[in-house]
């Protein structure tokens, strides 16, 4: 199982919708609760933020893998449908 690094802002809509289909998600494939994930709220840890290639949250890796980040305008279900894919991947 892979550890996955979620970046977000607290403030940030998509970071709150991401956070809602974790929720979803996890009450639906129990198995998704046991995937490790580091949150890391950016401004408050800047220098571990400024170590990863990425513009927009929320953003997931593997390591420095970047799997998921965020674009202007993205809607809740394309959301979720891509940490669902994080997740696949992370129990693979």
């Amino acid at each position: 199982m892979k550890k996955v690094t979620l970046f977000y802002l607290i403030n940030c809509p998509y970071c709150k919708q991401a956070h809602r289909a974790i929720e979803e998600l996890t009450a639906e494939k129990p198995a998704y609760k046991d995937i490790p994930i580091d949150y890391v709220e950016e401004s408050m840890q800047p220098s571990l933020a400024e170590q990863y290639d990425y513009y927009y949250v929320p953003t997931m890796f593997f390591d420095h893998d970047k799997q998921y980040e965020a674009h202007p305008g993205e809607s809740y279900e394309e959301c979720r449908e891509n940490i669902r894919k994080v997740f696949e991947a992370a129990l693979a």
